[in-house]
């Protein structure tokens, strides 16, 4: 089953009902998989869910479109993306080169109006073709905390689990950047 680790996942969603605070926010998930991140955020901080999904068979088999109010099938790093306030790369990035993960975060800095969500593994992950899926398949399977910094620039805040990193990329300029350790 494409899912993830429900680690970092609460941290998310807490920021994202931060930022909606002053009213609802737009969302884009990238690779929605299952709808994890459709099904935490419903409510009223999200007044916009768009899920980009590479594998059209999920969107019925997950019943994608009862969760996002659009979904977007194709690859990310090629089909256009609408803005939004805030984008979630949920467990997407492992699934290809570190080259093609840093532009598709600098793709998220160009559609993200306040805040990026990169949530990824940081210890060895390895997983192969999941449901005659073959984008299930981790081409970086050794992320760690420190590569991920390195890789993403920008990042100014993070979670870290046992498996799973989170890291927040904010686009105000009043937004701190913590330094690395």
């Amino acid at each position: 089953m494409p899912m993830s680790s429900a680690e970092g996942k609460q941290w998310t969603r807490d920021r994202v009902q931060a930022l909606a605070a002053a009213g609802p926010v737009t969302v884009l998930d990238i690779g929605p998989g299952v709808g994890t991140y459709a099904k935490l955020l419903a409510g009223p901080a999200v007044s916009h869910i768009t899920g980009i999904e590479i594998w059209e068979p999920y969107v019925d088999t997950y019943r994608l479109r009862d969760y996002y109010d659009e979904v977007i099938v194709g690859d990310a790093r090629e089909v256009t993306w609408p803005a939004a306030d805030v984008v979630i790369m949920g467990d997407v990035a492992e699934h290809m080169s570190a080259a093609e993960a840093g532009r598709l975060w600098e793709r998220a800095q160009t559609s993200a109006r306040r805040a990026i969500y990169l949530s990824i593994p940081i210890v060895h992950y390895p997983q192969h073709e999941i449901e005659g899926n073959p984008h299930e398949h981790h081409v970086v399977d050794d992320w760690s905390h420190d590569k991920v910094l390195a890789a993403f620039p920008g990042i100014q805040d993070w979670w870290l689990g046992t498996e799973v990193g989170v890291y927040e990329r904010r686009m105000d300029a009043d937004a701190d950047v913590r330094p690395s350790p």
